[in-house]
């Protein structure tokens, strides 16, 4: 067990063992959820939160006093996906209630022989957001290089001064070194209200801090295709340009403008995967990216079970049946459509949710799950869910396993797959409404 202390530094407990949190559950780590804190993950302290560990001899948790230390929490770095939270207690001290967490993903860490230890796995082996051996100085002379060849491009100015220097967007970053996957926000406007959003937050929200700022305009075709061009010729063998980046609202209420750009594209012999990154809230919208040329969307959702979807979401002048349809509609029309699944241990995993998610993917013709870690206080979702039976939990390993099974041809990884200019297919066609008529 690892404790932090006053000043900020993180040290092993003398006696006491390693618990995390699934769900609502406090148990000891499984034995395949353990692996050494991997590179560019960083370590937090967690204000208002009483470390819990395992007494050994007695085989009861104990709850650490705060002057002896806090409860410490790991986020983890691009590619891997948790499987437990840290163990903690909140405090009950009434002169310090302990604070709404930021919007970070916070994984259950340990101390043992020499090295930190992590609940995760490693679920994708692409190296898209690993950035180990790259000096900043270089980063930031290239982003500055690219600012003044596109001084009249506010997208490009936007990508580079806030997002890649300001922010660190590993995107961004990537589209500085001309390597795989731009970033391309346009909207700053949203048809939902998350409750983990992390670019803007309702007044009122007790989560007082977000990640990132929205953007603050909406770019042009003209400005879009610039930035698609740079990176097709920087990124020649497998490009990817994303539409739906954390800075921006929900892109598909800019449908026209990325109809237009897409087209644009395609029609002056632009190629590569062109991915949407969407809430799926407008299965129109959808159909005449289609035709423009979309290659590929990213579906995001926090659960397949509609009512918990709904207290996450919070969709606003759409459903649920929407996102189903925009998916069933995607794969009718040949686009390689991806889940961007916000796991949540112990709550991802559970039966109910196995249950509903196997019925989309096999019902709907769904390729592929990104396993992405939900960034949010652990109580604050645990309370979204209340009311909500969804059973016990299986563990991530057992949680792909199941899902692998009922449905044969679903891939599993973290970030949007290079999928080529026309993307192949294995997923079944989902039956349209008048084959169920039949």
């Amino acid at each position: 067990m690892v404790v932090a202390q006053p000043d900020g530094s993180v040290c092993e407990h003398p006696n006491l063992l390693m618990i995390c949190r699934r769900g609502r559950e406090f148990a000891l780590p499984r034995p395949d959820e353990l692996m050494p804190l991997p590179d560019e993950s960083e370590l937090f302290l967690l204000p208002g939160r009483l470390a819990v560990g395992l007494d050994p001899e007695s085989g009861e948790t104990v709850a650490l006093d705060p002057a002896d230390g806090l409860a410490v929490a790991a986020f983890v770095s691009p590619g891997h996906t948790l499987t437990a939270h840290p163990a903690f207690l909140l405090s009950k001290d009434p002169a310090k209630p302990p604070p709404v967490l930021p919007l970070f993903a916070y994984g259950a860490v340990g101390f043992w022989n020499e090295r930190f230890y992590i609940a995760a796995r490693r679920v994708d082996e692409d190296k898209r957001q690993i950035f180990k051996g790259i000096p900043p100085g270089r980063i930031r002379t290239i982003a500055r290089q690219i600012m003044a060849q596109y001084p009249k491009n506010r997208l490009m100015q936007h990508l580079m001064a806030r997002c890649a220097l300001t922010y660190s967007c590993p995107a961004a970053r990537n589209l500085c070194l001309g390597r795989f996957e731009a970033p391309l926000p346009i909207s700053q406007a949203c048809n939902a209200r998350c409750v983990g959003c992390i670019s803007q937050q309702e007044p009122g929200s007790h989560i007082c801090v977000t990640p990132q700022n929205r953007m603050e305009f909406t770019p042009t075709a003209e400005e879009i295709l610039e930035v698609m061009r740079h990176h097709a010729r920087t990124e020649v063998r497998r490009p990817i340009f994303s539409f739906g980046q954390g800075c921006e609202g929900e892109p598909l209420t800019q449908a026209p403008l990325m109809v237009e750009a897409v087209h644009r594209f395609r029609a002056e012999g632009g190629r590569g995967t062109v991915n949407l990154n969407t809430n799926a809230s407008m299965p129109e919208a959808v159909a005449e990216l289609a035709k423009a040329g979309l290659t590929s969307i990213r579906v995001s959702l926090n659960s397949a079970i509609p009512e918990l979807y709904t207290r996450y979401h919070r969709p606003q002048n759409y459903t649920f049946d929407h996102v189903v349809q925009s998916i069933r509609t995607a794969r009718a029309a040949g686009i390689f459509v991806s889940l961007n699944l916000f796991y949540f241990p112990g709550i991802t995993d559970s039966e109910a949710e196995i249950t509903h998610l196997t019925r989309l993917i096999a019902h709907n013709g769904i390729s592929f799950v990104q396993l992405r870690n939900l960034n949010i206080d652990p109580d604050l979702y645990l309370k979204l869910c209340s009311g909500i039976d969804t059973g016990p939990s299986t563990g991530l390993t057992h949680f792909r396993k199941r899902l692998r099974r009922a449905c044969p041809w679903l891939g599993f990884g973290y970030f949007n797959p290079y999928v080529g200019s026309t993307a192949e297919i294995a997923a079944p066609m989902p039956p349209m409404p008048e084959d169920a008529d039949e």
